[in-house]
């Protein structure tokens, strides 16, 4: 009988555990922080998002209803007036649109229409709102029902095209009397477009200083709207610039 050596049994040295065990430290080390630097993005992408989206619904609110603008009533085609809160733009815009789907009883497709800022008493936070009064009433200033439309804004901004050029206010936004024998600037008429400019904080809910103020700059979103007929309200060619020139 002859005795046959038997097989060395395979195994890891010491040396290749160490270096297996390296690299698959370095493995998971990698993919931890990809996890993690993709949890950090989204974390921040998604207020963004948020704002983003609120942004473009407003935008659209504006730019249909400023579409479908008309005159605002007997007295008054359109008014622009630029306002302040805290040091914040936060221009008006009253006018009268075509942009509304009656949906009682003695109501048509015209519809008084106002925008505006208002500060929350208790989060300070700036709101724009929109007004809406599907009537005729005595003052168009007045009446109907509002909403809100985007919370917590930085600024909203007004600018009017006149065929020429881009002025900060139109109408007689400050009543004055209308005895004068001579023309008043933007005493009637629509302007040709209306530029609006929003910002928003890029992260509402995070990145606060210690201030109470947003660290990052904010979003800024701009669209200019066409007055698709303001041609047909204009006495003779487009209305005289007035208000305040935008030399910008």
């Amino acid at each position: 009988m002859i005795l046959r050596p038997r097989p060395a049994r395979a195994g890891f040295t010491l040396i290749e555990m160490m270096i297996s065990v390296t690299i698959a430290a370095l493995i998971l080390g990698a993919a931890y922080g990809t996890l993690n630097a993709g949890f950090a993005s989204q974390k921040m992408i998604e207020p963004r998002l948020d704002t983003i989206q609120s942004a473009r619904v407003a935008m659209a609110l504006l730019t249909a209803d400023l579409r479908g603008a008309c005159p605002l009533s007997k007295d008054d085609d359109f008014l622009g007036a630029q306002r302040q809160i805290d040091g914040a733009e936060a221009d008006n815009l009253d006018f009268g649109t075509h942009n509304f789907t009656p949906n009682r009883p003695h109501e048509g497709d015209f519809c008084q229409v106002s925008y505006y800022v208002e500060k929350d008493p208790r989060s300070g936070d700036l709101t724009l709102w929109r007004r809406r009064n599907p009537r005729f009433a005595p003052n168009p200033l007045a009446g109907g029902a509002r909403e809100p439309i985007i919370r917590g804004i930085t600024s909203l901004r007004f600018e009017y095209y006149d065929g020429d050029d881009w002025y900060d206010t139109w109408g007689e936004t400050t009543k004055k009397a209308r005895l004068s024998a001579s023309p008043q600037p933007n005493a009637s008429g629509l302007p040709v477009a209306v530029r609006v400019t929003l910002a928003l904080p890029a992260s509402p809910s995070v990145n606060k200083t210690s201030e109470g103020t947003n660290s990052e700059p904010p979003l800024v979103f701009r669209t200019v709207a066409p007055l698709e007929l303001a041609a047909l309200f204009q006495d003779s060619g487009p209305s005289i610039g007035g208000g305040s020139r935008d030399t910008r």
